[in-house]
């Protein structure tokens, strides 16, 4: 049976024919295009640091070596989904399938490129942010961590909408007839939308979460066993009962969450090269005690300063050990950082006094047990 046969058995007609034809060749192209642009999304961290040294300023490339080169792999992947997306106009004749496909592409480019703008933002807090507030005579504290998130909401914000306009989808209008259904729903129910409201607050606030340990304003200390869409509940660690407590409640009330309490122990080791004289000594210990105590997140009163002497007496090691306190990881770099600052004010003040000295790295982080 030759082609033709088989072609007339299944009814299909010459012109059919070409059109599956054709469609194959548009998929096997757009399939070669969609490889080729994974390989040559890989090299956008390259080609931007190319277009950068060779058009932008010199001051410019420091900036792109703290903000940028951190996030080299997001770049790769947000440059590769864009190429994608670009490579997907070969389907464009063929309206169902461009738009099923175009739709989830689309969604990856506007998901990346989301998360890229947080992340680089973040970034930006933590290179630049801290210092222009010192600059500034302000004092550095959880504010930079608000900015964050409202900066993250407006980065979700606009890309929601970008990718409503890219698929023409009437926003305003969903979100008026959203309106108007939810008015009808809260009268008919507000008993469980108070309770799901809840619910929403605990999963976007977190004060808790499965496995931590809690304290609440009536005494209850245990352990948080699941929050679910109604209410969240608790294993007291004293009797080991199950105490099941609405959502619409546990979000009003002031909770202690005693597992987030962490406590990491920094130690700090400065070499000289001789043997430090007492009164050196101790101009370190007040130099460093002076640079960490009034440093935003570290335990006041908890900076010890250690003269350790070598065995033939020709050089002197400083040992500085003091904690970090931070309710997040998102915190504890926070607080790294300025400890970082710290770090090279110490640096300067102490080679001000012709002290000079060398610092180990890394600088080693030890997690605290948590006491309950």
């Amino acid at each position: 049976m030759n082609n033709l046969d088989i072609l007339s058995w299944l009814n299909i007609n010459a012109e059919t024919h070409q059109a599956i034809i054709k469609l194959g060749i548009n998929l096997g192209i757009f399939v070669v295009l969609a490889l080729f642009s994974a390989i040559l999304g890989r090299g956008t961290p390259t080609l931007i640091s190319l277009l950068v040294r060779q058009f932008a300023p010199k001051n410019f490339t420091q900036i792109y070596e703290n903000l940028l080169v951190p996030l080299e792999r997001l770049f790769r992947i947000a440059g590769s989904l864009i190429l994608i997306r670009l490579s997907l106009n070969f389907l464009q004749e063929y309206q169902d399938l461009f738009i099923f496909l175009q739709f989830f592409v689309s969604l990856a480019v506007v998901i990346s490129i989301a998360w890229l703008a947080s992340l680089l933002f973040r970034q930006f807090i933590l290179v630049y942010g801290i210092e222009l507030i010192n600059k500034l005579g302000r004092e550095v504290d959880e504010l930079l961590l608000v900015l964050e998130t409202i900066a993250n909401i407006i980065i979700g914000f606009v890309a929601a909408v970008a990718f409503a306009q890219s698929q023409q989808i009437n926003l305003v209008g969903l979100l008026a007839s959203l309106g108007i259904g939810g008015l009808a729903i809260a009268f008919a129910a507000q008993k469980t939308l108070e309770q799901l409201l809840g619910t929403v607050v605990l999963y976007l606030d977190r004060p808790c979460l499965p496995g931590e340990y809690i304290r609440l304003p009536s005494g209850l200390f245990g352990r948080v066993e699941s929050i679910g869409l109604r209410s969240t509940k608790i294993r007291t660690a004293a009797k080991g009962t199950l105490m099941i407590i609405p959502n619409s409640t546990m979000a009003g009330l002031n909770i202690e969450n005693v597992s987030r309490g962490r406590k990491i122990m920094v130690l700090l080791y400065l070499d000289f090269n001789r043997q430090l004289k007492q009164q050196e000594s101790a101009l370190i210990e007040q130099v460093v005690k002076q640079s960490t105590h009034d440093l935003f997140g570290i335990d006041p009163g908890s900076t010890k300063v250690t003269l350790v002497d070598s065995e033939n007496h020709l050089a002197s090691r400083v040992r500085i050990t003091f904690f970090i306190l931070g309710s997040s990881e998102n915190s504890l770099q926070l607080r790294k950082r300025l400890l970082e600052l710290a770090n090279e004010k110490i640096s300067q003040k102490l080679k001000s006094h012709q002290i000079e000295f060398t610092m180990e790295e890394p600088t080693i982080y030890v997690d605290s047990p948590v006491t309950l």
